[in-house]
């Protein structure tokens, strides 16, 4: 069949018209929401503050005005008071591929005097508290059919379980600890609240979602002056805006203003002065970062692979002496973005490097991690490892 040049033209135009706004979708930063909850499952209720009813109300809130933001998509495990199963809210953001799936609740205590936010990664614990948690929020899939065969070796009353179950929150740890506590800085700084901290959970809801994700407690509805702010429009408003805040902030980070690959995640960079208390899952995965390390900082130049383990990171600097990094020896530093990295040892034995880790975990640098370097830029474990 014949075809005239000026057809081709125009259906190679169109073609490439349609290519090039699928790959604009495509490189928008995608979050999910998740409100807590929903129709017969109230949440948590004191003094006639319901959680189902605040945890939506933030959540559209908080969607609003991502939703304003360019380059950035956002859905909805649930819009309305309807009831999801947890293991579908996963679901939901596996499907659109987010970046981040954010789930917001509001936390209770019969200690009526309990008040503050705090911000949950996944993880394993032996805190007891967490696991109290943990076991309140998971206690939801009771409600929802089939349960026992659904969640099949998983008993709602022991959050352990998990643990036996196929977990992949370690790939992500690093990058939920840095939304987690952009989420905290938002509510501490912006907001006054008391900062509760951010913890690790075994939270079903977390559990099957493949991407950073966190669950946020906005506060106590158990608390007459912190429920009555949850409940109020104005309150919600700047909840929302916080929230929305730290969603941004973590966006531009790691992502731009758009123009970023999402099959290339950057770790954390704020890896933590409030850094997870509980037992941390190691990260297994380590991912490529394409930024070379400051030269003026760093020392870091060594010509060939080398692992170092970092310790943390913080907008103070502080000087490389062992009293500042409980008796540790052989500390170097880099610059990133007014963050400053600390890390300690060096070495090109990665089973040395290991030893290295044990030893910084052993100080309590909980939250430490292998990176490991090529001629003085930052590569993968697994690309050193080859």
């Amino acid at each position: 069949m014949y075809i005239s040049n000026k057809i081709k033209a125009v259906l190679i135009l169109l073609f490439c018209t349609i290519s090039f706004s699928g790959f604009s979708q495509n490189k928008n930063f995608k979050v999910t929401l998740d409100a807590g909850h929903g129709a017969h499952d109230f949440g948590a209720v004191y003094h006639g503050h319901v959680e189902k009813n605040i945890a939506l109300a933030v959540v559209l809130k908080v969607g609003k005005i991502l939703e304003s933001q360019p380059n950035i998509d956002v859905n909805y495990t649930r819009k309305t008071d309807v009831f999801i199963d947890l293991i579908e809210r996963a679901k939901i953001a596996n499907r659109v591929n987010a970046n981040i799936f954010v789930s917001i609740h509001c936390n209770a205590n019969k200690n009526t005097v309990a008040e503050g936010t705090e911000t949950y990664v996944m993880g394993m614990t032996k805190n007891a508290s967490n696991l109290e948690a943990a076991k309140k929020e998971n206690s939801v899939i009771t409600l929802e059919k089939d349960y026992k065969q659904k969640y099949e070796g998983y008993d709602p009353n022991s959050p352990e379980t998990l643990i036996g179950m196929t977990l992949m929150q370690e790939e992500y740890l690093e990058n939920s600890i840095s939304l987690a506590s952009k989420v905290q800085d938002k509510f501490t700084d912006d907001l006054g609240k008391k900062n509760r901290g951010l913890k690790q959970a075994p939270f079903m809801v977390l559990h099957k979602a493949y991407m950073p994700r966190v669950l946020i407690e906005m506060g106590f509805i158990s608390n007459k002056e912190e429920g009555a702010i949850l409940d109020s429009e104005e309150g919600q408003n700047e909840i929302a805006k916080a929230i929305a805040d730290a969603i941004v902030s973590y966006k531009k980070e790691y992502f731009g203003n758009g123009d970023f690959d999402t099959e290339e995640e950057k770790p954390a960079q704020k890896m933590i002065e409030k850094a997870v208390k509980d037992t941390p899952v190691p990260v297994k995965k380590e991912i490529k970062i394409n930024s070379e390390v400051p030269k003026q900082e760093s020392k870091t130049e060594t010509k060939g692979t080398i692992f170092k383990v970092q310790l943390s990171a913080s907008s103070k600097k502080v000087a490389l002496i062992p009293s500042n990094f409980k008796g540790l020896k052989n500390i170097s530093i880099a610059a990133d973005s007014n963050i400053y990295k600390y890390m300690y040892g060096e070495t090109s034995d990665y089973v040395e490097a290991k030893k290295y880790l044990e030893e910084a975990k052993s100080k309590g640098y909980n939250s430490a991690f292998l990176i490991a370097f090529e001629n003085g830029k930052k590569i993968s474990i697994q690309e050193a490892l080859k």
